[in-house]
């Protein structure tokens, strides 16, 4: 009996080209443009807005590594759930939803507590949608690159990166004022939410475009492999050294350093500097592996003193370091995970990393903020000294992904 081919048999998939797996990626990158330009305006005045309301630099640096902590402690619950169900799509929705849609009532608080507790949500939502999310994407980086594919979707992101902060510098240039900027973030997330669901419409199975659910890096039978806990402890440090923007944004006010209507821009500036960076580092990790990592970290561990010693041009140059450290945080350090872990634990992979790192995030933050309110100078010795910390670790995380890859 002569055999059909896979069209008549009925089982014929979808493109899984590279090029179709590419315009994949640039829709989910569209997608992160305006939810970025939604969360990224509305954390560019964050930490203004609660010193605006009568929070201390404490509480700034406490509510902000708050956020962080919870959103990556659920990415653990998210991603077992998502691998569990195997509904990527209608978790990364939910997600979304709350992420983004939470951010225009910030113009409607009138006390420091209803703002952390709305800030607090939006890091809530964005938990629980990114290890799906990222699973869905990771699929799609196979065919053009894991680097580059989560360059690029980074660099994407970054654009609405800027966008949003240059909205809200906008509104606050003509006396619109902080609840008028976070009022006009509504448009961007409707947008961001209504891509998404096309996207959805159009690749509800994306995981086709991985030829593999199985990855060589990985035995099922024995859990995750000692690279990956390797790599988890060396990012822990890098989480706890890096200082979030409200708190650097909050320094800026409370010096003087730059007037309240830059901040926003400086913060536009350097998610400017993240999006080059993500697709440099991305390309350089395609090509170099882990020693793309040791890069970002050598550069963005310096960003303390400039930005919190220096006047508004060296401030400026901190933020751009700041932004390389950024860059490499949302595209190359999630790459490595999709490379070490299989396609169907991926989930869970990302939701453990994730709350690792977000637990060192929030401790990191909290001391931080602490440090600030006493000593500058111990601050930036800290963070440096931190994120340093993590490059024995990670030339041994390089020196283990070259031997399995053999």
């Amino acid at each position: 009996m002569q055999s059909q081919p896979p069209s008549a048999r009925g089982d014929r998939k979808p493109s899984v080209s590279k090029a179709s797996a590419l315009k994949f990626v640039i829709l989910l990158g569209i997608v992160s443009l305006f939810a970025d330009m939604t969360y990224e305006g509305a954390r560019s005045i964050t930490g203004p807005y609660l010193a605006v309301l009568g929070a201390s630099a404490t509480v700034v640096g406490i509510v902000s590594g708050l956020g962080e902590l919870i959103g990556y402690s659920l990415r653990l619950a998210s991603g077992y759930m998502s691998d569990r169900t195997q509904k990527y799509w209608s978790i990364t929705l939910f997600g979304y939803a709350i992420n983004l849609l939470v951010v225009p009532l910030l113009a409607l608080a009138g006390r420091w507590e209803v703002a952390a507790f709305l800030m607090v949500t939006e890091r809530i939502g964005k938990g629980i949608r990114t290890p799906a999310r990222d699973v869905i994407l990771s699929s799609a980086t196979k065919q053009v690159g894991r680097g580059w594919g989560f360059g690029l979707h980074e660099a994407l992101d970054q654009i609405g990166a800027v966008l949003g902060p240059l909205l809200v510098a906008a509104a606050l240039y003509f006396q619109g004022g902080y609840r008028t900027g976070f009022a006009l973030l509504l448009v961007p997330a409707l947008l961001a939410l209504a891509v998404l669901i096309a996207a959805r419409s159009l690749y509800p199975r994306p995981q086709r475009f991985e030829a593999s659910s199985l990855s060589h890096h990985l035995d099922q039978t024995q859990g995750f492999p000692r690279v990956f806990w390797l790599y988890l402890a060396a990012m822990a440090f890098v989480a706890a050294g890096f200082a979030d923007f409200p708190l650097i944004a909050y320094h800026f006010q409370k010096a003087s350093v730059v007037p309240s209507d830059w901040i926003p821009i400086f913060y536009a500036i350097a998610m400017g500097v993240d999006a080059i960076a993500a697709l440099i580092l991305g390309h350089l990790f395609d090509r170099k592996g882990i020693f793309a990592v040791v890069v970002a970290v050598l550069f963005s561990s310096f960003f303390a003193p400039l930005v919190f010693l220096g006047n508004s041009y060296i401030a400026l140059a901190g933020m751009a370091v700041w932004g390389i450290g950024m860059g490499a945080q949302e595209s190359i350090m999630r790459a490595v995970i999709a490379e070490i872990i299989s396609a169907n634990r991926r989930g869970v992979a990302y939701g453990i990393f994730n709350t690792g790192y977000g637990v060192f995030w929030f401790l990191g933050s909290a001391l931080i903020g602490i440090l600030y309110d006493t000593s500058t100078t111990a601050l930036i010795i800290f963070s440096i000294v931190t994120q340093l910390a993590s490059i024995p670790l990670l030339l041994k995380v390089s020196q283990e992904f070259r031997h399995s890859r053999r």
